[in-house]
């Protein structure tokens, strides 16, 4: 005779999932890439959540596997690439009127995804 299934459901996986994921990148903690602009500036964050949201990510260290690569953007501003990856690791994030367009097309070249982003941008 077959034996029953139960179904285990962890109330507010998602949303413990993100704040984790927040609290890693604050703490730079387990992370596993170097993101880095022409201004000199970096972030350090982790390959499986810029994978997540962006193809153009997940092509690049899928076809270049390598435990903590560099990535140089070099056309990408700091403050843009800053925002970006809030937006990935978050959701969601605030921006000015005056940064949307730069912001947008940095988003649009890096592929990133979010249902709002493309809609804000057509």
């Amino acid at each position: 005779m077959g034996s029953e299934h139960y179904c285990l459901r962890w109330n507010n996986h998602q949303s413990n999932l993100l704040g984790v994921f927040s609290q890693l990148l604050r703490d730079e903690s387990l992370v596993d890439v170097t993101l880095a602009c022409s201004e000199g500036h970096s972030i350090r964050a982790h390959k499986v959540v810029l994978s997540a949201c962006s193809s153009y990510f997940q092509t690049l260290f899928v076809d270049h596997p390598s435990r903590h690569p560099i990535v140089i953007l070099k056309d990408v501003r700091f403050s843009e690439l800053r925002t970006l990856i809030e937006f990935m690791y978050k959701g969601e994030v605030n921006v000015e009127y005056c940064q949307l367009s730069a912001l947008l097309k940095t988003a649009e070249s890096l592929k990133v995804k979010g249902k709002l982003l493309r809609n804000i941008f057509i």
